[in-house]
């Protein structure tokens, strides 16, 4: 039975608590908009996004899946060949998070000189202490 209130308790503060939308926000922030988005760190990208994350694509009405394994690599394939590479600053608006026990939903803007590139719908679940990012849908515009 404590074991039961006591994990009531939790659920109620995880449901209640602003600063795990900011720590829902952090994860995004660095290892997608920072690690992806800004060319930032590769172990930061890995850090914050669960293993078996896929990116879900609509084209033309064909649905495919990009693994985040798929992506890590492309990245590095990438950055081997221009080392030098850089990258147009890319910011984020934050539209909305929703946080419920351990899972979250956030929708965010990416903008890049000044315009809205992407409007992104990321799905997260907490693991232990550690938001990870689990899925991603977008709209490019």
């Amino acid at each position: 039975m404590i074991t039961a209130v006591a994990l009531l308790v939790v659920s109620l503060t995880a449901l209640s608590n602003p600063d795990e939308q900011e720590k829902v926000k952090e994860v995004i922030t660095m290892s997608y908009v920072e690690g992806i988005h800004n060319l930032g760190s590769l172990d930061e990208v890995a850090k914050g996004f669960h293993p078996d994350f896929e990116m879900l694509i609509n084209r033309d009405g064909v649905l495919t899946k990009y693994p985040i394994s798929a992506w890590i690599e492309s990245m590095k394939k990438s950055r081997a060949a221009n080392p030098n590479q850089t990258a147009e600053r890319t910011d984020v608006n934050f539209i909305s998070i929703d946080v419920t026990g351990n899972a979250a939903t956030a929708k965010f803007e990416l903008i890049k000189g000044g315009k809205v590139i992407f409007t992104d719908y990321m799905f997260l679940y907490k693991f232990g202490e550690d938001w990870k990012i689990v899925s991603k849908i977008f709209y490019r515009h």
